[in-house]
This record gives C-alpha cells, sequence and structure tokens, in this order.
C-alpha cells in the first residue's frame, strides 16, 4: 500500500483542476467572520430506473418519496468547505471527481475541500455496478449536475453564521448484523466452503446464534449552523446505521436518512423566516458496513409498510433535537481539509477459480438466482480488474470538531478505532464518501468470512485496507490539529 498526492490522482483521471487556490476565497481572515449556505436539489429518477441494493435487478415503479442532493457550504475568510450528502446507495469516484471539477470551477472551492458522500438507500438509482444492477449513464452524469447545482445554490445562500457541534448517544435501534454461530451450522458460502465462523443477519429467533461477532456506535454525532439571528441554516447529523428498509422494493425511497432530514427539518426550523434561505437538514452514514436496524431476538412486525423507518426516523430525531438544543455557538471557527489518496491491492480470483466460474455460468440463466451463480459472474468480472485501486481518505476540520471518510462500506471498528485515537474532542466518521470501493471489513473480520467479506464487486480490497485507512485518517486529523501550533 502506498499513498499518492491529489495532483497526481487527477493526472490518473485525466483531469486538470481548474482552481486549487482561490485568492476570492482565501486569505480573507483578518475580518473573522463565518459565512455559512445550505441547499437541496432534487435527484428523483424517472420511473423505470434500475435501483440498486439488492442482488437482482430491481425497476422504479413508484415514488414513495423524492430524493435530494443536500448540500452545507462554510466559509471563515481563510478557507471555503463544502459537504454534499446524496440520497443513494454509493457513488464511483469517476462521478465525484467530475462533480469536484466542476465545483472548483464554477465557485473555487478546491476539490479537496469538498466531501461527497452518500447515504446507503437500498431504494436509489443505480450509480455503481452491484450484482446485477449496472448504472443508468443519464442519470449518472444528470446526477453530478445536480450535486455541482446543489453547491452552487448553497454558496449564493451564504450568510453570516455561527455553529456548533455535539453528541448524542442513541443505542435502542442499532445492532451488530454478524454473528457467531453455533460449529456446523454455519450455511455454505457461495463456493461451497462451510468452515466460516460468522453469519450476517441469521434470522429472527435463530437458535443457533451464538453471539455478536462486533459491537456498535451509538454515538449522534450532530454540527448545526444558525444565522447571527438565531434561524437555522443546517443540521448535519451523522450516525452509524447501514438503512432500515421495511418499503416496497420497487419504491423510489431516500429511507430514514429522508425522513430524519424532513422531520429535522420541520420541528428545528419550524416556520422560519420566508424571506431567507430554506434550512436543510442532512443525515450522514457513520461506519455501518456491519450495523443494521435488525434485532434478531424478536421477529419485527409491521402494521404497514415504512412503518419501521418512521419509526427509526423519530427516535433518531428526537435524540438529533436533543443534541441540538444543547450545542454552544461560535461565531467564527478554523475551518480546513486534507486529503491523501491510497492505492491498494484487489483480491483478484485464480486462474482455476474464472475457469470454474466460467463453466457456472454457461449453464445458467439471466436473471442469475443462485449464490453459486451470482459469484460466478463476479468472480468473471473481477478478473478483469487491475490489481490495484486508488482512492481517496479525506478529513475536515470545524472548529474543534474532526471529520474523516472512508471510500465504502466501513465495518463499525474502524469508526471506533479513529474516534479512540482522534486529537479532536469530537470527530465524525463519514462512510461512502468520495467513492465506492465495496465493504471495508477489519482484517479479523476476513478470517471470520460471512457476506461482508465475499469476494465481489462489493468487497474486493486487500485484507489490509482497512488498517491502512485507519492510519491514513489519524494521520490526517493530526495534521490538521497541528495548525494550533
Amino acid at each position: 500500500m502506498k499513498t499518492i498526492g491529489l495532483s497526481t490522482l487527477f493526472l490518473i483521471l485525466g483531469i486538470t483542476p481548474c482552481v486549487l487556490w482561490c485568492p476570492s476565497v482565501q486569505g480573507q481572515g483578518s475580518n473573522k467572520t463565518l459565512l455559512a449556505g445550505a441547499a437541496k436539489t432534487n435527484i428523483t429518477p424517472p420511473l423505470g430506473t434500475s435501483l440498486a441494493g439488492y442482488m437482482r435487478d430491481r425497476r422504479a415503479a413508484h415514488i414513495h418519496d423524492d430524493l435530494f442532493a443536500r448540500s452545507l457550504v462554510l466559509d471563515n475568510g481563510e478557507a471555503r468547505i463544502a459537504f454534499v450528502i446524496c440520497d443513494s446507495l454509493a457513488i464511483y469516484k469517476k462521478e465525484i471527481d467530475k462533480a469536484k471539477y466542476l465545483i472548483n470551477e464554477h465557485t473555487g472551492i478546491p476539490p479537496e475541500q469538498v466531501l461527497i458522500a452518500a447515504t446507503h438507500s437500498h431504494t436509489a438509482p443505480t450509480v455503481v455496478s452491484v450484482f446485477q444492477s449496472e448504472p443508468d449513464k443519464e442519470y449518472a452524469d444528470w446526477l453530478v449536475t445536480r450535486v455541482v447545482d446543489s453547491v452552487r445554490i448553497a454558496v449564493n445562500n451564504l450568510r453570516p453564521a455561527k455553529i456548533g457541534w455535539g453528541v448524542g448517544r442513541e443505542d435502542s435501534v442499532v445492532f451488530n448484523r454478524r454473528f457467531f454461530m453455533k460449529p456446523g451450522t454455519t450455511p455454505p458460502n457461495p463456493w461451497g466452503e462451510t468452515d466460516e465462523a460468522v453469519k450476517m443477519n441469521p434470522g429472527y429467533e435463530n437458535p443457533n446464534i451464538v453471539k455478536p461477532a462486533g459491537p456498535i456506535d451509538p454515538d449522534l454525532s450532530i454540527l448545526a449552523v444558525q444565522d447571527l439571528d438565531g434561524d437555522p441554516i443546517a443540521v448535519l447529523g451523522n450516525y452509524t446505521l447501514h438503512y432500515v428498509g421495511g418499503g416496497k422494493g420497487d419504491d423510489v425511497s431516500a429511507d430514514y436518512f429522508g425522513v430524519w432530514a424532513e422531520m429535522i427539518e420541520r420541528e428545528v426550523g419550524g416556520d422560519g423566516e420566508i424571506t431567507k434561505p430554506p434550512f436543510v437538514a442532512m443525515l450522514t452514514n457513520g461506519c455501518s458496513g456491519d450495523i443494521n436496524n435488525i434485532d434478531v431476538r424478536k421477529r419485527l412486525e409491521q402494521p404497514y409498510p415504512y412503518h419501521q423507518m418512521y419509526e427509526v426516523a423519530r427516535i433518531v430525531a428526537d435524540k438529533a433535537r436533543e443534541v441540538v438544543r444543547n450545542i454552544d455557538y461560535h461565531e467564527w471557527v478554523p475551518l480546513a481539509a486534507k486529503q491523501t489518496v491510497l492505492e491498494l491491492g484487489v483480491r483478484k480470483p485464480t486462474e482455476s477459480e474464472i475457469k470454474e466460474a466460467k463453466s457456472i455460468l454457461e449453464n445458467a440463466e439471466e436473471p442469475l438466482k443462485t449464490l453459486r451463480e451470482i459469484y460466478a459472474r463476479e468472480t468473471v468480472l473481477l478478473a478483469k480488474r487491475s490489481d490495484t485501486v486508488h482512492t481517496p481518505v479525506q478529513a475536515l476540520r470545524i472548529g474543534e470538531a474532526g471529520i474523516v471518510t472512508f471510500p465504502g462500506e466501513a465495518f463499525v471498528e474502524l469508526g471506533l478505532e479513529v474516534k479512540e485515537d482522534t486529537p479532536f474532542p469530537t470527530t465524525f466518521c463519514i462512510e461512502l464518501a468520495n467513492d465506492y470501493v465495496g465493504y471495508i471489513p477489519t482484517v479479523q473480520a476476513h478470517e471470520q468470512g460471512g457476506y461482508e467479506t465475499w469476494r465481489a464487486r462489493s468487497s474486493f480490497l486487500e485484507k489490509d485496507a482497512a488498517p491502512a485507512m485507519i492510519s491514513a485518517a489519524l494521520d490526517l486529523l493530526q495534521d490538521l490539529r497541528s495548525m494550533d501550533k
């Protein structure tokens, strides 16, 4: 594993940034004024669009609730940073880098000072290639445009502001979804192997469950921004929960992330001042690769579709409002961002594995139905990939709050380790940010096995990827903290 700089990354991608240092944005620290602006743009797809999140492709048949790209821009006169949180399963670096290039071109914000992340709704359009769903290029291109638009509008909405942060705890709706099973009860993996120690989602009230294979992270971290009159501009939350689901599989929905945002906008924003830009709430996903909302000890009974989604959103929104009420605000804070790009190895299949996979597919019918067939296809497709990938880890500083990103579905242990060793009093860990490289299990999880480790386009990084990312994240946070010296 090695790291490369952002400029090298742009050379790899064939992109030349228009502006990496913008005098109109930087170098204005003498007035010590903080500006903030927020916006959201609609990214709901047309019916018939492919939806990601299942092993078989689905097509959107109904819009349950709209999808948005939600943005927050902060400017302290010395630096300007931007967040864009999209109601999407995941987004590749290719689209994100294009959006950052255009944001830079239109606003002067350097690419490394822009964080773009997906929430991980499993009822959103396919933007990355996952199992039997392939991206709709027209939608992906339009998504880039709307992401850029949201930042441009947020910049237009900049006004004097104050900012604060806080952390609450809500452990009643998050569960580790990986379990140790009694010997001999773990079903075969897609390659027929029966020696795995762990199973994901083993089912309600399964008597063969021994114990969870990992911890949870109950932190609900909140960043809140108000104007100088005390009217809210934005609330950015960070909570470690994969998604909730429980709706109709062919509906378009932002999942509980979108419901939470609507609740916060309605209940924290209230009526608001109609002459001011709208208040925007956004919920980012923590390191939730092995975390979900399923309590295997008791069977979930929904009185109607989406009930659980609203229940979880209600609980998390109530806790968020409690945190917001107790936040102390600052009229100016340091702002900074740094990014590094890691070169990581890819777990490639052997020649014999490729040959076997091709023979399985020769007799399979589309759409593929069994795990054996689906993972045979993944094996053939992974064989065509390069031996390494380049993917970013980013850190941002907002006063005494640090933020780090992971470019995939990071296991909860990654976020907990960063929070344990961070030099900042408060640290947000945002996954599915700036790229999508599938699951990021711990080294131990690779040894235990389970769905998240099965080699596919959803899980292909080298086994040591997690410690490399943790090390990079902590180094970046330390660099940002050293600004004080």
